[in-house]
C-alpha cells in the first residue's frame, strides 16, 4: 500500500514538473538590464507601430490648443528584450544598467538626460510600471516616449521611441 502510494506520488510529481517546464519555455527570459542588448518598448502594451499607441488624458471636455492635463491611472510603460529583431528598437551601448521612459519631447543630446519625478526608471525587462498620474502632458495631439539607456555611451547606444497619441476623455 505504502509502495502504490509513494509511486503515485512519483508520478504526479514528474507530470507537474513537466507542466511547468513547458510553461515556463514559453515565456522568453528578460533578466537585468545590461550592456549591448537590444531592447523595445511599450505604451500600455502598444509599440507605436503602425498606429500609435493611446495614452487616456483626464481632460474632459473640448480641448483647447496647448492645454496640458494629467494621465489616468491605470496606464503603463514597459521595456521588454524583443525574441526577433524585426523593427526599429533601441540598444543599451557598452555601459547601460538601466533604461528610462521619458514622456514628451526627448530629452537633449547635448547634455546626459537624468530621471525625474517624469520619468520612470526601469533595472529589469518584462516589468509593468503605471505611468505617473503626476505627469504634466498635452490633452490632445501626438508625441513621442523615449526609452533611454543610461548611461549613455554613444555611438553604440541608442534610444527607442514610442509613438503616442494624447487623447482627452469626452
Amino acid at each position: 500500500m505504502v509502495r502504490r502510494i509513494l509511486v503515485g506520488v512519483s508520478i504526479f510529481v514528474a507530470a507537474t514538473s513537466l507542466v511547468v517546464v513547458s510553461a515556463g519555455a514559453a515565456v522568453p527570459p528578460q533578466g537585468k538590464v545590461g550592456p549591448h542588448q537590444v531592447f523595445g518598448g511599450l505604451v500600455n502594451g502598444k509599440n507605436g507601430v503602425p498606429a500609435p499607441a493611446v495614452i487616456r488624458m483626464a481632460c474632459f471636455g473640448p480641448v483647447r490648443p496647448g492645454q496640458t492635463g494629467h494621465p489616468m491611472a491605470g496606464q503603463t510603460v514597459e521595456v521588454f528584450r524583443p525574441e526577433a529583431i524585426v523593427g526599429h528598437f533601441g540598444n543599451t551601448g557598452a555601459h547601460a544598467t538601466s533604461i528610462v521612459a521619458f514622456f514628451g519631447p526627448p530629452p537633449p543630446t547635448s547634455a546626459p538626460p537624468t530621471p525625474s519625478a517624469s520619468t520612470v526608471t526601469f533595472y529589469r525587462y518584462g516589468v509593468v510600471k503605471p505611468i505617473p498620474t503626476a505627469l504634466v502632458l498635452p490633452c490632445g495631439g501626438t508625441g513621442t516616449v523615449s526609452f533611454v539607456p543610461l548611461p549613455q555611451s554613444p555611438p553604440t547606444s541608442r534610444d527607442a521611441t514610442v509613438r503616442v497619441s494624447y487623447v482627452g476623455q469626452p
